[in-house]
């Protein structure tokens, strides 16, 4: 699409804030008013929109989509975000070890078993874990106790758990971020740990290389998202 404005302001708007193309306030693309809980997160928005140059190219605006979706998505129907998040619970990443070699199942176990101890201090239910490919039963508790999770979450907060979740196959990567009790950066290598280790031993590859640096940009502006979330007016 051309870009059709020439002006991008972010303003207060009640207990939120705004944004205006040329005056005219910004919508979704379900034509629903973009109304946002922080100004910060309003001023960044409006600076990917003042970004665009001839062409709008909406992969380029990450809080823009991230927004988006949970105006138009999840506060109209947050049950499908909700349920995805929570079947994750069922096949966390972090559930599965490798059994060999010894040095990625030793990586594997320093970095992702404080992890799931932080997981279950958190939210009084601790994942089990397996080796190899075979699925390991969780407590019956665990699905029951994410879904209380997600049920208090607002649709900002529950699009980013998300959005998070559904990029690492890790539901407690995604609450690690969401928490801060991991950033970006250390997100995207927990989940990428069998990846890198590959990498480390037999060269890079391309292919892969643009793949963990697609997961890391997601995870930054997913990391950014909630941060500009917190900066409340």
């Amino acid at each position: 699409m051309k870009r059709f404005y020439k002006t991008v302001t972010a303003e207060p708007d009640g207990d939120g804030a705004v944004i205006r193309l040329d005056g005219r306030l910004l919508k979704t693309p379900a034509k629903a008013d973009m109304r946002l809980p922080s100004l910060a997160l309003a001023q960044a928005i409006a600076e990917e929109w003042q970004a665009q140059q001839d062409e709008i190219r909406p992969t380029t605006m990450p809080l823009t989509q991230l927004a988006a979706t949970a105006i138009d998505r999840v506060a109209a129907d947050p049950r499908f975000a909700t349920e995805e998040v929570v079947r994750y619970g069922g096949t966390d990443l972090l559930s599965y070890r490798a059994d060999e070699p010894a040095a990625l199942a030793a990586r594997q176990a320093a970095e992702w078993q404080p992890l799931l101890d932080w997981f279950r201090d958190r939210y009084d239910v601790q994942l089990n874990v397996t080796t190899g490919i075979i699925a390991v039963a969780q407590p019956a508790e665990l699905l029951p106790r994410l879904e209380r999770v997600c049920v208090g979450l607002d649709a900002y907060a529950l699009t980013a758990l998300h959005w998070a979740t559904t990029n690492t196959g890790s539901v407690v990567i995604g609450l690690a971020l969401l928490d801060g009790r991991l950033d970006a950066e250390a997100a995207c290598r927990t989940a990428l740990i069998d990846e890198l280790h590959q990498s480390a031993k037999w060269g890079e590859d391309a292919e892969a290389a643009a793949r963990r640096a697609g997961l890391l940009a997601d995870l930054q502006a997913i990391g950014r998202f909630l941060g500009l979330l917190r900066a409340r007016n």
